[in-house]
């Protein structure tokens, strides 16, 4: 049997990586952003279905929804949309950038998990004997950083949604992975936060030997789908070498201490 994801955030970066991968791993994949062109000639490229939704409105969720009950099973969902707005002070902070990150990340994560659940649920009862809910969070929702209080608190909010998603789904054959990416670059995520600056977003990363990118995530994605269906990743935490933690990162080579 021929499994079946729902891949969010799928018209570029992380998103985009995992309906590659997925694809290359045998799954039938549909990617869901509100970029419907981009989302078209990534299907072309790759033969994955698409489907054209803003993912913070109950109207477009419940279409999608719709749409993949009529179209077959599902085994699985892959939630990366999301994002961050800004970089400023707590108390510099914009309500418009605060309430878009809420909604991006936080109710995107919680209208995707209530809308689709029944169709995971309904997969497992047609023939498979695990299901498979993947939310694509940040190590941001577990370190603060100065700049960084309404990004860290919506991925934290989403982090706590998934952790309490795994509780209440205990009894049931439903895996609830989260996984955790320190710094990846990828071609829009800082460019976005930072307001299209070109050279603000270059320099985030300068001297960083190898940050992550986008399919160093999507691979472990993809492992997590693919382990014994009794075993559950609850947590992944991944960083570049270069990156230590949250507020520890090298902008030089990395070279072995000497040991003359």
């Amino acid at each position: 049997m021929t499994r079946r994801a729902v891949v969010t955030g799928a018209s570029s970066g992380i998103g985009e990586a995992v309906v590659r991968a997925l694809r290359a791993a045998g799954w039938d994949v549909v990617g869901v952003a509100r970029r419907a062109e981009r989302l078209e000639a990534l299907d072309a490229e790759v033969g994955s279905a698409s489907f054209a939704a803003d993912l913070s409105s109950e109207a477009d969720v419940a279409a999608l929804a719709s749409h993949l009950a009529a179209s077959g099973e599902l085994h699985a969902f892959v939630h990366v949309a999301g994002g961050a707005r800004g970089s400023d002070r707590v108390e510099d902070g914009a309500a418009e950038d605060w309430r878009w990150m809420f909604e991006a990340n936080v109710l995107s994560a919680q209208l995707v998990t209530s809308s689709l659940l029944p169709l995971l649920r309904r997969g497992v009862e047609h023939g498979g004997w695990h299901a498979d809910a993947v939310f694509v969070t940040s190590t941001a929702a577990q370190t603060a950083y100065p700049g960084g209080g309404g990004y860290n608190a919506a991925k934290a909010g989403e982090s706590m949604l998934v952790h309490a998603l795994r509780l209440e789904l205990n009894g049931e054959p439903i895996r609830v992975v989260e996984i955790a990416p320190g710094m990846v670059r990828t071609e829009e995520f800082t460019l976005n936060r930072l307001g299209g600056d070109r050279a603000a977003a270059d320099e985030l990363y300068a001297g960083v030997e190898q940050p992550l990118v986008a399919a160093d995530v999507a691979d472990v994605i993809a492992f997590a789908l693919a382990a014994p269906g009794h075993v559950n990743l609850d947590l992944v935490t991944m960083r570049p070498v270069a990156q230590s933690a949250q507020h520890l990162l090298a902008r030089r080579p990395l070279r072995p201490r000497s040991t003359e």
